[in-house]
């Protein structure tokens, strides 16, 4: 059986092409597993949240997949289970002079 998390190990070691372009995902895929975790530690499924939304569940999940999300779609995420959305600029030190 193919284990994903070990293809994906020895390739952050010994690829340096794929490690720099999942690390410049870092970010989106700390938004999207926060989003996940908001819908769970909410106690709500995917299928009730689309419920909720008016939209089907594999729209949910599209949602939690990152594709193509807009801020407005991400609020109404949020504002379903009951939470705000909100952003935080921050500086980004080495390019701050740039």
């Amino acid at each position: 059986m193919i284990n994903a998390r070990n293809i994906h190990k020895g390739l952050m070691e010994k690829d340096s092409e794929y490690r720099k372009e999942y690390t410049d995902l870092e970010e989106e895929f700390a938004w999207i597993d926060a989003l996940i975790k908001a819908r769970v530690n909410a106690g709500i499924t995917q299928a009730e949240l689309a419920k909720r939304l008016g939209v089907s569940q594999p729209a949910v999940a599209k949602i939690e997949s990152g594709k193509n999300v807009g801020i407005k779609t991400l609020k109404r995420y949020a504002k379903a289970m009951g939470y705000s959305l909100t952003f935080d600029l921050q500086v980004i030190p080495q390019a701050r002079n740039a």
